[in-house]
């Protein structure tokens, strides 16, 4: 099992505010993140439509030994406070072409990433 450690992201909004997050993941999941689209929606208030994509340095390791991250995630689940942007990265479907959230899709995998609308529409039309 891949250790699993502490995060911090921080964005800049300038005037609206910053976007925060603690939160707990593999080296893997956060180099994974780097270079993607993440779409937080009015998060700092309404039509302030926070996006963008992460770049290298937006998101630092904290240095605390990872069984101790372990053991206080036990407790506290991956986001400890904030946002994590891991939650809010954007996926293509490769079947209808939408970005959406990882939670709105049915999986997420390089060639096979599938929304769950047309993976219902797929299950509906194989009846």
């Amino acid at each position: 099992m891949e250790n699993k450690y502490l995060y911090k992201f921080n964005w800049d909004c300038g005037r609206q505010g910053e976007v925060e997050g603690l939160f707990v993941a593999t080296k893997k999941e956060v180099n994974y993140a780097i270079g993607k689209e993440v779409y937080f929606g009015e998060i700092l208030g309404k039509h302030s439509e926070v996006y963008g994509t992460i770049e290298e340095g937006e998101i630092k390791k904290i240095n605390i030994d990872p069984s101790a991250v372990e053991q206080v995630a036990k407790h506290l689940g991956q986001t400890w406070s904030g946002y994590n942007p891991l939650h809010y990265i954007r996926y293509e479907c490769k079947v209808c072409g939408d970005r959406l959230n990882g939670d709105e899709m049915h999986s997420i995998e390089e060639e096979n990433t599938v929304c769950d609308y047309c993976h219902r529409n797929k299950d509906e039309g194989d009846k």
